[in-house]
């Protein structure tokens, strides 16, 4: 290790046209060159496709950080890539040696493991069934703990694993075995404690709570918001929970609430994307929601999908409050003050909400959204607005402490003062 300059590898996240695990990125970022001399940073990223890897590394705006990719490879990429030997090795190795499927999958990042101080697991949720069984994170760590490296699951939500017993016996055992556990809410350590992990946990808070936000250059030309708006973020994530996996119902639906906030508020409504993967684009889904309201009166205004994760913090930060899917859209606003409502699909909203205001009001579940209720919750919360932006001014000094903390246990994990 590098005392000087020491090298952080964080490994697992997705890639910056998810927001969320960009501003995961510059919060981390920011809470380690709090704590340890000049650090340096690689990036091992999931990535979707060449182009968005040499995009992500063009539109890098911090010299310190080094991209890397993954081999992680899904069905679309593996058909488009059938005549390719690594395609066939890696169908191989995925079905009868996923021992080995590991080094293929993290081979850029073996030969920066002997200089690293520290390999952090970022991605927020990874550990989780929420996109499926993450066999590729849990294999990330035993890459890491082989090499005897010092491992932290990072700025994390961790399970359930309750609707899989085995998979979950097998998890608590993996999880006991990772020196540290960095837990960003407190559903996720009472989860952990109750499937006997609790030596290894670090309460702390999302890194992204430290992201500064950047005004976009020229913004006022393209998207002036000069009167109190509403901000929206709605995702085709969603559809899973809200309608079964039907997109076309769920984009119907989402069609409605929009209509309901715009025309029960009579504020201008911005659709704000956070996620413009393939294949989960909140833009394209916010577009065809959009296209499907008759009567909408220049009232509401579809985001641009180029900002960045600072810029889109900023953007948000405007909102007079803000709804959202994605949770670190929420994140986004809630750090910036601003009155949030967390649709929850899962329990980080649900955790970060009860650690910040002391109960979940503020979110509504997938099952009770409909364009009458979530337009009563905005209004309701509108009409609350001055007292819920004096609670958060004075509980996000301590959200930002939990956050930072982060760097004090990593050095306690590393051994050094």
């Amino acid at each position: 290790m590098d005392e000087e300059r020491p090298l952080f590898i964080l490994a697992g996240n997705g890639p910056y046209t998810n927001r969320g695990c960009e501003a995961i990125v510059r919060g981390t970022t920011k809470i380690l060159r709090e704590h340890f001399k000049d650090p340096r940073f690689l990036c091992v990223t999931h990535i979707q496709s060449e182009e968005q890897f040499r995009r992500q590394c063009l539109e890098e705006v911090d010299p310190a950080i080094t991209h890397l990719r993954s081999h992680r490879m899904n069905k679309k990429q593996a058909l488009r890539n059938l005549w390719k030997p690594e395609t066939w090795l890696y169908a191989y190795r995925s079905r009868f040696d996923p021992a080995a499927l590991k080094y293929q999958v993290y081979r850029e990042m073996l030969p920066h493991l002997e200089d690293a101080a520290a390999v952090l697991s970022v991605g927020g949720d990874n550990y989780s069934l929420d996109y499926g069984v993450p066999k590729l994170f849990t294999g990330l760590d035993d890459i890491v703990l082989e090499k005897k490296k010092p491992l932290a699951i990072w700025g994390a939500s961790v399970g359930p694993f309750s609707t899989m017993p085995d998979y979950e016996r097998y998890m608590g055992r993996h999880l006991r075995g990772v020196p540290g556990i960095f837990a960003r809410e407190s559903v996720t350590i009472d989860y952990l404690k109750s499937i006997g992990v609790t030596e290894n946990v670090y309460p702390v808070a999302d890194p992204a709570f430290l992201m500064d936000p950047v005004k976009p250059e020229g913004i006022e030309d393209v998207l002036p918001i000069d009167e109190e708006a509403i901000g929206l973020n709605l995702s085709p994530l969603m559809a899973k929970y809200v309608s079964g996996g039907d997109i076309d119902a769920w984009t119907t639906l989402a069609a409605s609430i929009i209509e309901g906030v715009a025309k029960k508020t009579g504020m201008p409504v911005y659709l704000i994307p956070h996620v413009t993967n393939p294949g989960s684009n909140d833009h394209e889904f916010m577009q065809r929601a959009l296209s499907l309201i008759k009567d909408r009166n220049g009232n509401i205004t579809l985001v641009s999908p180029g900002y960045n994760a600072a810029e889109t913090k900023w953007i948000i930060s405007q909102m007079a409050l803000f709804a959202g899917a994605r949770t670190h859209s929420t994140i986004a606003a809630l750090s910036s003050g601003v009155p949030t409502l967390s649709f929850a699909y899962s329990i980080k909203a649900q955790g970060i909400n009860r650690d910040i205001f002391g109960h979940t009001n503020y979110c509504m579940e997938p099952t009770d959204l409909d364009a009458e209720g979530v337009a009563d919750q905005v209004t309701s919360m509108l009409d609350k607005s001055a007292a819920i932006r004096n609670d958060l001014a004075g509980r996000l000094p301590g959200v930002q402490r939990a956050a930072l903390s982060a760097g004090t246990g990593l050095k306690h994990l590393i051994g050094v003062n």
